[in-house]
């Protein structure tokens, strides 16, 4: 295993934006940026044992700070929807930034995706280290947050999150990374399949906003309990997928004993490449994107139509407006510990 440190850009206050890369003995790499602490690329062998880059991203600083879409990030405060743009914790009243319609959308304006974090080193692992100060986008609290990654030489890419803070607040992490496992600016992945282990989902309105009913995912087109095309149901109107223009959706993921198991397992046909999503979150939101028409992506490629999915595994949207959702409070003197596994395989 080694690991190698590079210049990636330089911030507008002149600060440097570096990228880590980790490379195991069989040649799979993963780089990741300080700027949002951003998954930039996963290399993985196909059946034929050519490497892909199976994560979307792009190559410059520049690009990283005027997107719109959080290819890589970490997520944070408080991941997906806030409906309003407002909870109330403590019976006080707190009032975000409406970036998504009237909701806040992955922790307002300036989230954890537009800064730049700190790196060290550490083994076969890279740890980013981040202090959001008490009233950072209106949120309560100085709030400190550590995620490592590691790379496994079996091709498994863990994410840890750990976060405290010195006042009660509110806290949901995860990473908004894009896949594409024929190779990123590599066509649609709308003959790619997947499965989620999840019988029910969380309702959403027409702004994608969850509306705080839960249903079955049989007999709709969100049922993924057994492996499917991503493509084969995207159209559907149902379940506002129209609104959403395709997948947007929390699924409810049936864990049996609340640790690390196996959420989702998705796969290209022809490449071979597979991989398994492994959390100890209560749902995962498939993302799939629609909009990257023209976008430039990695090393001379550009994306075009659906040309990616998201598993962004997390507690569920709007949780502080729906008191049966999984808590997303966060104590003073608590410890917000999560792990998400992206283990990567070839199918013969």
């Amino acid at each position: 295993m080694s690991v190698t440190q590079t210049r990636f850009g330089t911030m507008p206050d002149g600060e440097e934006v570096l990228c880590y890369t980790i490379t195991n003995q069989s040649g799979a790499s993963a780089s990741f940026l300080t700027y949002g602490a951003a998954w930039q690329s996963m290399l993985v062998p196909d059946r034929s044992g050519k490497l892909r880059d199976v994560v979307l991203g792009y190559d410059t600083l520049e690009e990283y700070r005027t997107q719109k879409g959080y290819l890589g990030a970490v997520i944070g405060r408080v991941a997906n929807r806030i409906s309003n743009a407002r909870f109330t914790l403590n019976g006080k009243e707190y009032l975000l930034f409406a970036n998504n319609n009237k909701a806040c959308l992955h922790g307002g304006k300036e989230g954890f995706d537009k800064k730049n974090w700190r790196a060290v080193a550490d083994g076969d692992s890279i740890v980013f280290s981040l202090l959001s100060p008490d009233g950072d986008q209106n949120f309560p609290g100085s709030l400190s947050v550590m995620v490592t990654y590691t790379l496994s030489e079996d091709n498994a890419l863990s994410i840890r999150y750990l976060a405290s803070t010195d006042a009660d607040t509110i806290v949901s992490l995860t990473n908004h990374a894009y896949f594409n496992l024929a190779g990123q600016g590599e066509g649609t992945v709308l003959g790619q399949t997947l499965m989620i282990d999840a019988d029910r989902f969380t309702c959403i309105d027409r702004e994608i906003v969850p509306t705080g009913v839960i249903e079955p995912v049989e007999g709709s087109p969100l049922d993924f309990t057994t492996a499917k095309p991503i493509g084969r149901d995207i159209e559907s109107k149902q379940e506002n997928m129209d609104a959403a223009r395709g997948y947007d959706h929390n699924f409810v993921l049936n864990h049996k004993n609340g640790g690390l198991e196996l959420a989702c397992r998705a796969a290209d046909p022809q490449g071979g490449v597979v991989m398994e999503t492994y959390t100890d979150q209560p749902g995962v939101q498939l993302f799939t994107a629609y909009d990257f028409e023209g976008r430039p992506g990695k090393n001379g490629k550009t994306y075009g139509f659906r040309p990616s999915f998201c598993l962004e595994t997390q507690r569920f949207a709007d949780a502080m407006a729906h008191p049966d959702f999984p808590s997303v409070v966060l104590h003073a003197g608590e410890i917000f510990a999560s792990e998400t596994v992206y283990r990567f395989s070839v199918a013969r």
